[in-house]
């Protein structure tokens, strides 16, 4: 598995939970608050959330599928897109996980030059 698997599901990982936690911010800002100006705010990000979103499950999905995992474990990673802060969590896992791997696979290749 190359490294570019890795880094821009890590990418894709942090811009999701991030745009989550903001989304989060402004619903309770809109709802809670009833702050003048977070109605624009949460249609903003939950826009640019969910086009995000789409492509973090293309790349997790591709991440998954190259790390051989078991389907229960690719739906795991594919929801912590929605549910907040857990993006941050799940990607530090999987990072931790697949560092080995990407190392392994790039040592023989680096051996080779």
């Amino acid at each position: 598995m190359k490294k570019s698997v890795l880094t821009r599901y890590r990418v894709m990982a942090y811009v999701t939970g991030v745009l989550l936690i903001l989304l989060c911010l402004g619903m309770i800002a809109k709802y809670l608050l009833d702050m003048d100006g977070a109605a624009d705010f949460t249609r903003v990000v939950s826009i640019a959330h969910g086009w995000l979103y789409v492509i973090y499950l293309v790349f997790a999905f591709d991440l998954g599928a190259k790390a051989k995992w078991k389907v229960s474990k690719q739906l795991w990673v594919l929801l912590a897109g929605t549910i907040p802060t857990a993006a941050f969590f799940v990607e530090r896992k999987v990072s931790q996980e697949l560092d080995a791997k990407v190392a392994a696979t790039e040592a023989p290749a680096a051996a080779k030059a």
